[in-house]
């Protein structure tokens, strides 16, 4: 069966090609590719396409011909959050529109001083939070996203020769766990971890959840940390909306136990995250055997 490995499909060439047209010809040229982009990868990448599919018909309940069409759509969407990501970091954030639902929330962490935990996950367009964050006063916290190897070596080196800087720090997920004490520390010092919290690799320790009306493994890490920290909690996706224009959305857990567990931590991001993707369903993007039920 399909299983996430931590990377990101992906080749410098095609990240030339999209920054070439994003630079010389605007962002609707760019987006214009997507059209032939989405049907190659719907008819020759045989595994995302299925498990897509997969998605909208098993688990979204949507008829055949709308999950056809659905996986078509999601690949242009993803596409175009990848050139919006490429766009904003070298420059061009002035293009886009941000509004916050809860902004708030966020801010109120964000100015205690006294860290937290955010939890998103590969929904929407979590990996531009870093430029999100630049429009909030982060006076007394600094932020840090937690990441694995999203993309090969050559994709970051020529990405981040073009790409502007940001006050975001990150904590790369290591196999010799040192990455642990980093997460302790960074708490210790009143700043907040960010994690993608919805994806299992094999062999790592889970907590089980229904989630979408079947059960499914999610990392237990970030839950049990954030039940033994006791720090401040909050869910946030970066949804893209219509044109150039996304929308950051926190929430608060509504937790009724007084002893918070790791479970009910899982139970409330489950929630939230059902809402938001039920709010945007073309933008579910991970493209694996996800509910680990497709035959190989």
């Amino acid at each position: 069966m399909a299983q996430w490995e931590g990377k990101a499909k992906g080749t410098p060439l095609g990240y030339k090609i999209f920054i070439f047209f994003i630079k010389n010809l605007g962002l609707n040229a760019a987006y214009s590719i997507l059209i032939f982009v989405a049907a190659y990868y719907v008819i020759f990448s045989y595994s995302t396409t299925k498990a897509s599919y997969y998605f909208y018909n098993k688990r979204l309940k949507q008829s055949r011909f709308k999950s056809f069409v659905s996986v078509y759509k999601n690949y242009i969407v993803f596409g175009q959050t990848l050139i919006d990501r490429t766009a904003i970091s070298f420059g061009l954030k002035s293009k886009f529109t941000f509004t916050h639902d809860g902004r708030e929330k966020m801010q109120a962490l964000l100015s205690k001083g006294e860290g937290g935990i955010i939890f998103s996950a590969h929904v929407g367009s979590f990996n531009i939070a870093r430029y999100f964050f630049d429009d909030f006063d982060m006076t007394n916290t600094g932020i840090n996203l937690m990441v694995t190897d999203q993309e090969n070596e050559q994709i970051k080196e020529y990405v981040g020769a073009v790409s502007n800087d940001t006050s975001m720090k990150f904590i790369v997920i290591k196999e010799d766990m040192s990455h642990i004490f980093q997460m302790n520390d960074v708490l210790a010092n009143g700043e907040v971890i960010i994690f993608a919290a919805d994806r299992y690799v094999e062999g790592i320790q889970f907590l089980e959840h229904e989630f979408f009306g079947k059960s499914v493994k999610f990392p237990s890490g970030p839950y049990k940390l954030a039940a033994r920290k006791k720090k401040p909690i909050l869910f946030m996706y970066i949804m893209k909306g219509a044109r150039k224009q996304y929308n950051l959305y926190a929430r608060e857990p509504e937790f009724t136990e007084q002893s918070i567990k790791p479970s009910h931590v899982l139970k409330e991001y489950v929630r939230n995250t059902e809402i938001m993707v039920n709010k945007y369903p073309l933008q579910w993007f991970n493209y694996y055997d996800y509910w680990d039920d497709l035959k190989t």
